[in-house]
């Protein structure tokens, strides 16, 4: 699955196929040497630093795949309510899913690949969150 296990070189890669974007002008652009860039897309993980980089040559947010990850496998956080939020580091809500998030699980939907009880269950998405996705595109609810 695309969110499930990300493989961000292979991700780099397509995406620099996709651009048509020289090999020489990604060395150039990271400051790097080929090889560098070579075993860059053979990895599974890369630096944060080059992976901003990254998005920045391709005008592409790989960050987002791990996000997507997060919202779709991690366990939702217990609220704690007397938990005090450091001012330090900016604050998310999870429960915010993006429109590739609601389609990814749309399309296991209506595939049959997942019923909506399955998807409650693996990804913890509220049932009436789900009803209403499927309502905007006039889905018969199974």
């Amino acid at each position: 699955m695309l969110y499930k296990d990300i493989h961000i070189g292979q991700f780099i890669k397509e995406r620099v196929d996709d651009k048509g974007i020289t090999l020489e002008r990604i060395c150039n652009f990271l400051n790097k040497d080929e090889e560098f860039v070579e075993n860059m897309f053979n990895s599974k993980s890369i630096d944060s630093e080059i992976l901003l980089r990254c998005c920045k040559l391709l005008e592409y947010d790989f960050f987002r795949l791990y996000s997507s990850h997060l919202i779709l496998y991690a366990p939702p956080a217990a609220v704690n309510k007397n938990t005090e939020k450091s001012e330090k580091i900016p604050y998310f809500r999870k429960n915010i899913y993006t429109q590739e998030i609601k389609e990814f699980i749309i399309k296991r939907i209506q595939s049959g690949e997942m019923s909506l009880n399955d998807v409650i269950k693996e990804y913890s998405i509220p049932k009436s969150t789900l009803h209403r996705w499927l309502q905007k595109i006039n889905t018969p609810i199974k």
